[in-house]
């Protein structure tokens, strides 16, 4: 197999334009097929498969930059711009799950162009009605539509996932899902460009800037990526890992760790304006810190997956959890000593340690679904049977964690929102993180760190 002229030979191929782009034989557990086929068709997959990503998450955290141009022309609170952020956090979390299984139903090549064609919708409509005097419902159902952009994360790694050896799927879901979350900082560097320059009257000036990078990220789609013609919409899979308490439990550990990046990520500019108004009393002083979290955590995610390789995912995770823990501690005691430094110190490593954390938790998802696998065909199975097993339950599993883990960024930005109206701080919002780690700590040791584990 792999020889020149075999069907495994095929795929390397260059197909023509406007011809469907199909993969009939992918093995990526044979060693010889994947270095001789297999690993330069993945890796190009995964390149622009992170470009698509890239750009949905920038649409995604598209209104974590605009709420920092309503000023009060606009009439709307602080409690309603932690609002304007909240929907497009839910919308993309409830999306998830579909884009997950889309990606079997029509082919990874061909969702992937779909969906970062949808991305023009929220874009242009961002563009056509931000303006003094819109409505704030308005403004509530364009940022809600926003949300599609957090659902190309799911369907990228659930594609990539099927690309990649098991070896190999820490590495590359920790650079697919790193390379997307680099989306967030991005938008918000091109938000505080545009405060710098063209001024806090110019909110339309954003979602213009990524028409033309939506366009160009779905012709990348059409023209370099591929469909896997094997990996195919099993129902049984969404029942089977759904029935599993390890997909809750992930699911749970992953509200901790994404639910954090992405709930911050939105959330961040807002913290610093209203608890700090003296230090950020104008838009473009926000932005100058805004990013500087979601850049760290985006480009560390990598690293989470690489030390879950080769230390295990549920060590790496413990480990983090802990860290987590003690950084917002930080927070707690920096907001409540009013310490601007110190305050910034720990939010900045708390987005640190959330990009490691999504690193290894997500490499713990294909870790436990091939076991799993194993445990249901028994001994003497086909280990190509088996292995097809593990993905489509790795599938199911990252369409489920993705989907309950974003709804933490949702319960992030509830939480501030209501601790500001509450209180006038955020204090208890803090003291709810910290709990919320202590308790993914202790899920973690119970459930896979406390023995010896494979996952």
């Amino acid at each position: 197999m792999g020889a020149a002229g075999s069907p495994a030979e095929t795929p390397a191929a260059p197909a023509r334009f406007g011809r469907r782009r199909g993969i009939d034989d992918w093995r990526p557990e044979d060693a010889e097929f994947w270095e001789r086929t297999g690993a330069p068709i993945a890796r190009r997959n995964l390149v622009f498969s992170v470009l698509s990503e890239h750009i949905g998450f920038s649409v995604w955290s598209l209104w974590s930059v605009l709420v920092l141009f309503l000023g009060p022309e606009y009439h709307i609170d602080p409690a309603g711009k932690f609002t304007l952020t909240a929907l497009p956090t839910a919308l993309g979390a409830v999306l998830r799950l579909p884009y997950t299984f889309a990606v079997a139903r029509f082919g990874g090549r061909n969702w992937t162009i779909l969906s970062a064609l949808l991305l023009l919708v929220p874009t242009a409509l961002a563009a056509v009605v931000l303006k003094p005097g819109v409505s704030y419902g308005t403004l509530l159902a364009v940022a809600c539509v926003a949300g599609v952009g957090g659902g190309n994360f799911a369907s990228s790694m659930a594609n990539i996932n099927a690309f990649y050896p098991q070896r190999l799927k820490g590495w590359a879901l920790g650079i697919n899902a790193g390379g997307g979350n680099l989306g967030v900082p991005a938008v918000q560097l091109v938000g505080l460009l545009i405060l710098a320059t063209a001024g806090a009257t110019h909110p339309r000036l954003l979602p213009l800037a990524y028409l033309p990078l939506i366009v160009l990220a779905a012709l990348g789609a059409l023209f370099r990526m591929d469909n896997l013609t094997a990996l195919r919409n099993d129902r049984r899979a969404l029942r089977d890992v759904g029935r599993d308490p390890h997909t809750w439990v992930m699911s749970m550990l992953y509200i901790g760790t994404f639910g954090s990046f992405i709930g911050f990520s939105f959330a961040f500019g807002q913290v610093l304006q209203v608890q700090f108004h003296h230090q950020f009393d104008t838009p473009v002083k926000a932005a100058y810190l805004t990013f500087l979290g979601p850049l760290l955590g985006s480009l560390v995610r990598p690293v989470g997956g690489l030390l879950a390789d080769r230390w295990g995912g549920a060590r790496v995770t413990l480990a983090t959890f802990a860290a987590m823990a003690a950084g917002a501690l930080t927070v707690l005691l920096a907001s409540r000593q009013n310490s601007l430094p110190l305050f910034i110190a720990g939010f900045v490593a708390l987005f640190v340690l959330s990009g490691i954390g999504n690193g290894s938790t997500y490499r713990m998802i294909p870790a436990i679904a091939r076991l799993r696998a194993q445990q249901t065909a028994g001994p003497g199975a086909d280990p190509q049977q088996t292995d097809h097993d593990a993905r489509r339950r790795a599938s199911a599993m990252i369409g489920i964690a993705g989907a309950v883990g974003a709804f933490g960024g949702v319960l992030v930005n509830i939480a501030l929102r209501q601790s500001f109206l509450s209180t006038h701080n955020a204090n208890a919002a803090y003291v709810a993180f910290l709990a919320d780690y202590a308790a993914c700590l202790l899920l973690t040791w119970l459930v896979y760190a406390r023995r010896p584990s494979a996952v």
